[in-house]
C-alpha cells in the first residue's frame, strides 16, 4: 500500500466517522426521543427496557447515516486536497486519478458489503423488536398503559376501529373514572362510549387481550340508524381490548427478514397484489440502499474535485442535495404497481451515480 493511499483512506474513514455521528445525532435524536417518550414517560418503564428500546433503534438510522456520512468525507477530503494542490502534486508525481481515488472505492466497496449485512440481518430484526418491546411493557404493567388524565390510543383490534381509553386517577390496583371511546372505522359510524367508577386491568398473553373488570359500569351505543342503547350494570367483565402483539400480527415487510417476506408472499393467498409489489420492493430496497456506499464514491471524487474553496459548506450542501435526491427517488417505489417499475425507481439512484461520476471523471482527467 502506498503512503497516498494510506493518507486518504485514513483522512476518508475519520471524516465517514466524524459525519455519522453528526447526522446522527442532527437526524436521528429527535426521531429517536419521540418514540422513546411513549416508553420513557407515559409508560414509566424501567431503565433496562429504555436502554434496549436505544440499542434497537441505533441500527436503523445507520441505512441512511452511513452512505451519507460517506458521501460527505470524500466531498470534503477531495474538496481540501484539490483547495491545496495536493492533487495537482500526486498527478505530477506519476499517480493518476483513478490510481488515487482506489481507497475510496475499496472503503466505499467495503462500506456497502457492511451495510448489505446490516439492512438484511440487523435492521428488520431491531424493527420489530422495538415493537415487541413496547408490547412486552405492556404485558410486564398493564397500568402503564394508562395514566391518569392521558388519552391512550395505543388499542385497536384488527384495524376497523379506533379505541380511547383515559382515566382519572389510581387506588392500589384499581383505577378510578375510566373511559373508553370506541369508534367504528367502517360508514356505518357506529361509537360506543364506556364509563366505569372503577376497574382493575390484567394482560391476556395467550390471546393479546387487555382484559377490563369494571364495577359501577355505564354503556352508551350510538347506531347508525340513529339510535342509541343505554346499559347500567353494577359488575362487568370482562371487558377486552385487542393489544398490538406484533408477535402474532407481523405484516408489516420493513420488520420482516427476506425469508419471512417471501413465505408471506407465497403462503398468504389473501395478500393483496399492491400488497405483494411493497414486499417485494422491500427486498430490493435492502440491495440497492446496500451499494449506495459504492455509488456514491464514482461521483463524490469528481465532485470534490470541483469544489476548490477553503470552506468546508460548499462540499456539505452538495452532500445533502444528493443524498437528499438519492433518498427521495427511493421513496417513489412505493407508488408504482408493478414490481419492474418499483426495481427501476429502487435502482436508478444506483445507477444514475456511476454514469454520471464516470462521465464527471472523465473530464476530470483531462483538466
Amino acid at each position: 500500500m502506498r503512503i497516498s493511499d494510506r493518507y486518504i483512506a485514513k483522512q476518508v474513514l475519520f471524516g465517514t466517522l466524524y459525519a455519522v455521528l453528526v447526522l446522527g445525532l442532527v437526524l436521528v435524536l429527535g426521531n429517536l426521543f419521540k418514540k422513546i417518550q411513549p416508553l420513557l414517560v407515559d409508560q414509566k418503564a424501567p431503565l433496562e427496557v429504555v436502554l434496549r428500546f436505544v440499542i434497537n433503534v441505533l441500527p436503523l438510522s445507520l441505512m441512511y447515516t452511513v452512505p451519507w456520512g460517506f458521501l460527505s468525507a470524500v466531498l470534503l477530503v477531495f474538496g481540501r486536497l484539490s483547495a491545496h494542490q495536493e492533487i495537482t502534486s500526486f498527478r505530477v508525481a506519476g499517480v493518476s486519478l483513478a490510481r488515487l481515488s482506489a481507497p475510496v472505492f475499496v472503503i466505499g466497496a467495503l462500506l456497502s458489503l457492511g451495510s448489505l449485512w446490516l439492512n438484511i440481518n440487523v435492521v428488520p430484526t431491531s424493527k420489530a423488536t422495538t415493537v415487541q418491546l413496547l408490547y412486552e411493557q405492556a404485558t410486564r404493567d398493564p397500568d402503564s398503559l394508562l395514566k391518569p388524565g392521558v388519552v391512550q390510543g395505543n388499542f385497536g383490534g384488527d384495524g376497523k376501529d379506533v379505541q380511547k381509553a383515559l382515566i382519572e386517577g389510581k387506588d392500589g390496583e384499581w383505577v378510578e373514572g375510566f373511559h373508553l371511546y370506541q369508534l367504528s372505522g367502517t360508514d356505518d359510524k357506529e361509537r360506543t362510549y364506556v364509563h366505569a367508577a372503577r376497574a382493575a386491568l390484567k394482560v391476556d398473553q395467550v390471546n393479546s387481550q387487555l382484559r377490563v373488570k369494571l364495577q359501577n359500569a355505564y354503556f352508551e351505543t350510538h347506531k347508525s340508524d340513529g339510535s342509541v342503547d343505554r346499559v347500567i350494570a353494577r359488575e362487568a367483565e370482562p371487558l377486552l381490548i385487542d393489544l398490538k402483539n406484533p408477535r402474532f400480527k407481523k405484516t408489516r415487510a420493513s420488520a420482516m427478514t427476506n425469508q419471512e417476506i417471501l413465505t408471506e408472499i407465497a403462503t398468504n393467498p389473501e395478500l393483496p397484489e399492491g400488497k405483494k409489489v411493497l414486499f417485494r420492493a422491500e427486498i430490493t430496497k435492502r440491495y440497492s440502499f446496500s451499494m449506495a456506499c459504492l455509488s456514491f464514491a464514482f461521483i463524490a471524487v469528481p465532485l470534490g474535485l470541483g469544489s476548490r474553496r477553503r470552506e468546508t459548506s460548499s462540499g456539505l450542501i452538495i452532500s445533502l442535495l444528493i443524498g437528499t435526491g438519492y433518498f427521495l427517488i427511493t421513496m417513489l417505489a412505493e407508488q408504482f404497481k408493478t414490481d419492474s417499475g418499483a426495481t427501476a425507481a429502487l435502482w436508478a439512484p444506483n445507477i444514475a451515480c456511476v454514469l454520471l461520476g464516470l462521465f464527471l471523471f472523465r473530464r476530470a482527467r483531462f483538466k
